[in-house]
């Protein structure tokens, strides 16, 4: 399935590609996109053609911080129409549930989940698509795009108590301890940011309860201002519910607010079903786990909601014809690395 991003996810690409020395054109063309394209914010390119300029950008210029050094120029403006809203929110807690009620108008492949556990807040964030390749760029900008919106919304003051990331760390954490300021955690079991609940709840001093009806109400009226359609809502639903095996149908209409009667029935008025989702994204789930060499196959099994490595290799062995070593084993993938 074909995933669409702003063409504002690339701001600062040209600015960074100089820096780094080089010459975009190539790698434009490689990517199938333009400079044309990309020059307006709120024109939707592919998500796939979007990764690969960041791959093949940060891999020709030996760059391995190409996305986060786009991230750290961001500016809260290129969050589009939605940045109006977020600028008038009252706490960070109500920043985020907005970004992820109006996530499609700024990346549909980018899932947004706040757990609390006690004290402690996690902001999840990860890309809700079927396409496999190498997204460590386009992981790490969408990273540090969300900690730079925390960061101009609640400064001075928010930093959280650490970051993580699924991949193995570069040869230089320089950026991203100047970036982030906290504690940095690489072959993470996810990507996103540990912090208090009392961070969630810090003040917006900023935050105007009449600016952000107008906003709201200015959003809603946007062409194009729909919701994810439910085979989307159902997929990032179980994107966040695989690892804890809360995937039935029931499980994931609770998770949504429905009935489950109710959901069914929304999938087949869009020609969907909750069996051929869940299967779809367990596939894309085991793949995109599997490439991450520092998740251990035991690891990959409990992500996948399965109680014994055992059983996942049974089903992994069926669905892709070899056992996960040597799916793993035939992708040339490194060996696991963690670094802090």
């Amino acid at each position: 399935m074909q995933r669409w991003v702003r063409a504002a996810v690339l701001s600062n690409y040209f600015e960074v590609a100089r820096l780094v020395g080089l010459e975009p054109s190539r790698l434009l063309k490689q990517a199938e996109l333009t400079p044309a394209l990309l020059s307006d914010p709120d024109r939707k390119i592919p998500l796939r053609s979007a990764l690969d300029l960041l791959e093949g950008s940060a891999t020709a210029s030996g760059c391995e911080t190409f996305g986060l050094q786009m991230a750290h120029l961001r500016k809260l403006s290129d969050f589009g129409a939605v940045s109006l809203l977020l600028l008038h929110q009252p706490t960070l807690r109500a920043a985020l549930t907005i970004l992820q009620r109006y996530q499609y108008l700024l990346n549909e492949s980018l899932s947004i989940h706040v757990e609390e556990h006690d004290d402690i807040a996690v902001i999840r964030e990860e890309f809700v698509s079927d396409y496999q390749a190498n997204a460590r760029q386009g992981i790490e900008l969408a990273l540090g795009v969300l900690f730079r919106m925390c960061d101009m919304l609640f400064s001075p003051g928010w930093k959280p108590a650490e970051a993580h990331f699924i991949h193995a760390p570069p040869p230089d954490l320089a950026l991203h301890r100047q970036v982030f300021g906290c504690p940095l955690r690489f072959g993470s079991e996810f990507c996103g940011f540990v912090c208090s609940q009392e961070d969630l709840d810090r003040t917006n001093a900023r935050g105007n309860p009449d600016m952000a009806r107008y906003a709201q109400h200015y959003l809603e009226t946007l062409p194009g201002s729909r919701a994810l359609s439910t085979p989307d809502r159902v997929r990032q639903a179980l994107h966040y519910l695989m690892p804890s095996g809360r995937i039935s149908a029931q499980e994931v209409a609770q998770h949504l607010g429905l009935h489950v009667r109710s959901l069914q029935r929304q999938l087949e008025a869009e020609g969907s079903a909750f069996l051929s989702l869940q299967h779809e994204v367990r596939m894309e789930l085991a793949a995109r786990y599997l490439e991450t060499p520092s998740y251990t196959i035991v690891q990959v099994a409990e992500l996948l909601g399965y109680s014994t490595p055992s059983a996942f290799t049974r089903w992994f062995t069926a669905q892709f014809g070899r056992s996960p070593k040597a799916w793993r084993a035939s992708q040339h993938l490194d060996a696991p690395q963690t670094r802090r």
